[in-house]
């Protein structure tokens, strides 16, 4: 494994870490699922230039596009839930209710 390849792996295992353990705030979770996406756009963005495909080099921003719209979503999720809870805590939301 080279050490770019280290580099991308390590940084989207920390995202997922980080999704996967410190859960208490919902703008936390938020950064760590961003990082993450943003560690596989440049991943894919350096395996299409590696690879000189040019079938695959539109993939990066789809990718990048989606990213963009679930950064969006879920900023619009923090601020209603601020707006309805006043705290982003993940503890005291209860998704039983309405």
């Amino acid at each position: 494994m080279t050490p770019v390849h280290f580099s991308f792996s390590t940084a989207f295992i920390l995202g997922f870490m980080g999704l996967a353990f410190h859960r208490t705030h919902l703008l936390s979770a938020l950064l760590c699922l961003e990082g993450m996406m943003l560690s596989l756009f440049i991943a894919l963005s350096l395996w299409t230039l590696q690879t000189e495909v040019t079938n695959f080099s539109v993939a990066p921003m789809i990718l990048l596009t989606f990213s963009a719209c679930e950064a969006s979503v879920g900023l619009a999720l923090l601020v209603a839930t601020a707006r309805t809870h006043g705290t982003d805590r993940l503890q005291s939301l209860n998704l039983l209710q309405c």
